[in-house]
């Protein structure tokens, strides 16, 4: 790389930096746009089901059955929000809204878990929400399971399963999904406004007609591109910093590994995504259209193909060649490494290299396409 090329890319690198400077809209988008987003995305989006409405349903109203209850409501899982007389009432609740569960102790339900052969009670569910119907039946199995334990305990005096499993949960012992979710937001985010900061810079100079101007100069296609990258790479690291000093001092993330593998990781992507808004911007020449495409481009992308909330693996195998293409599964499952398990640089080369080489394809593809003519 000669000197005279670095010198015309760090003139065109100028040049771009004192349009952003001139133009607070733009550094406002750049700088206000994603502590904006991953507050709204990072308190919006959660698996955790806490306060879950539940009506109770106590026919017996016995000691037993009060004990059971306050199983039930001993965590932030259930909420009771109505006492019924009939299991037929719920279902009134439920397609109003107003509970999404119910439990039902029936009469005799004391006597028989004193006397045998079992007692029995009823959780109801409200199934059209299948993720929060899953957890709450899972929560449901383990009160009950704990509850029969206690029961069995209390009448034989001990009680030994067969086989005493005990789980151990790594990196995330909470299961707080704030943990899981905030890097993929952080992923998200920084698709997005990687791709429209640039998707708009060279259509901009076509619409203005100071492409013109530009053409006349001696300065090469590559340092052009190079040099518009430039200042939007900046704002990009900007960006990283903003969006980790969220998740990190909001939604409490763990950072286990090293900052400096990260921001590694997150300088390739940057460039990828960079890249990826100068193509779009060199194919259309057209602000309205540049940016629809970079919408559409990247929010699906990044939301649905990148491991951010869907596993990949699960994926039908034409979605899977798709996803092995976008940048944006390679810094979800970089991140998640580096900051949740604190894997070291050098186990995430798998995840640089693709998205290097992304950046590599799109910059000669835009160089080949971006011409020294007006159309």
């Amino acid at each position: 790389m000669s000197r005279r090329f670095l010198v015309r890319a760090l003139a065109m690198a100028h040049k771009e930096l004192m349009h952003i400077l001139r133009d607070p809209q733009m550094l406002g988008f750049a700088l206000l746009m994603p502590v904006m987003l991953i507050l709204l995305f990072g308190f919006a989006v959660s698996f955790d089901v806490e306060n879950l409405p539940l009506a109770l349903v106590d026919q017996d109203r016995t000691p037993a059955s009060r004990k059971l209850t306050e199983a039930f409501t001993a965590s932030k899982t259930f909420e009771i929000v109505a006492r019924l007389d009939e299991p037929s009432e719920a279902e009134t609740l439920f397609r109003s809204g107003a509970a999404r569960a119910a439990l039902v102790i029936p009469a005799g339900f004391e006597r028989a878990s004193l006397h045998g052969p079992e007692a029995v009670a009823q959780l109801l569910v409200d199934g059209a929400d299948n993720t929060t119907a899953t957890v709450a039946l899972g929560y449901a199995n383990a009160v009950a399971l704990s509850s029969s334990q206690q029961a069995i305990v209390r009448a034989v005096g001990s009680f030994a399963p067969p086989i005493d499993a005990r789980v151990r949960t790594f990196f995330n012992p909470a299961l707080r999904s704030a943990i899981f979710l905030v890097p993929g937001l952080m992923v998200m985010v920084l698709t997005m406004l990687a791709v429209m900061l640039t998707a708009l810079t060279v259509a901009r100079e076509y619409e203005r007609g100071s492409m013109e101007q530009l053409f006349a100069t001696p300065v090469g296609r590559v340092e052009i591109i190079l040099g518009k990258l430039g200042p939007y790479f900046f704002i990009g690291q900007v960006q990283v910093l903003l969006v980790l000093t969220m998740g990190v001092g909001i939604f409490e993330v763990p950072v286990r590994g090293s900052l400096v593998a990260v921001f590694v990781l997150a300088s390739v992507f940057l460039l990828a995504m960079l890249m990826q808004g100068l193509f779009i911007s060199v194919m259309t020449r057209n602000q309205m259209l540049a940016s629809q495409l970079a919408a559409i481009s990247t929010f699906l992308p990044a939301l649905l193909l990148s491991g951010f909330i869907f596993p990949i693996d699960s994926m039908p195998p034409p979605l899977k060649i798709i996803a092995t293409i976008l940048p944006p599964r390679y810094l979800v499952h970089g991140l998640r490494a580096i900051l949740l398990r604190g894997v070291p640089l050098s186990e995430i080369v798998a995840d640089i290299v693709p998205m290097f080489v992304f950046f590599a394809v799109l910059l000669v593809a835009a160089t080949k396409r971006f011409k020294r003519e007006v159309a």
